[in-house]
């Protein structure tokens, strides 16, 4: 006698849009926050040269170069968190933004403030996740197209 029975095929993971909508805008609504935090209490200082920011990277000896990069690096994870093709891959970068933060915090100031980027990351790797499905578009953008030749 055989066996009938057959295995489940696998459920794929649930693209956005076969969310329900309250998750599809509770989710925008994270990253908006998110990204308004990154840009502007973040990014704006460091590029502004603030005196909280500046004072901050001269005592980890990291200087205007140091928090100018990493005011560039945050404003820009910031903008991409809004752009739907980029949004998992800046949701992921951000989060080892924050785990470098996390370890500065540990080193340089001897825990004082550790908890917000773990605290920053919870968000940031649900976005990576949920919005997942959009990395096979952005490779499908990368990939190199093959050239025609003439003649």
């Amino acid at each position: 006698m055989s066996d009938t029975t057959a295995s489940p095929a696998p459920v794929p993971a649930p693209t956005v849009s076969a969310r329900p909508r309250g998750l599809r805008v509770a989710l925008r609504l994270v990253q908006v926050l998110l990204a308004l935090f990154f840009a502007l209490a973040s990014a704006l200082p460091k590029l502004i040269a603030h005196s909280s920011a500046a004072d901050t990277f001269a005592e980890m000896g990291w200087g205007d170069a140091g928090m100018y990069a990493i005011g560039v690096l945050e404003l820009t994870g910031a903008v991409a968190l809004l752009v739907p093709v980029l949004q998992s891959v800046a949701a992921t970068a951000l989060s080892a933004l924050m785990v470098g933060a996390f370890v500065v915090q540990l080193t340089y100031f001897d825990g004082s403030g550790a908890a917000t980027p773990l605290i920053l990351m919870v968000p940031l790797l649900v976005v990576a996740r949920a919005r997942r499905g959009h990395n096979e578009e952005l490779r499908r953008l990368l990939r190199p197209r093959p050239r025609v030749r003439r003649g």
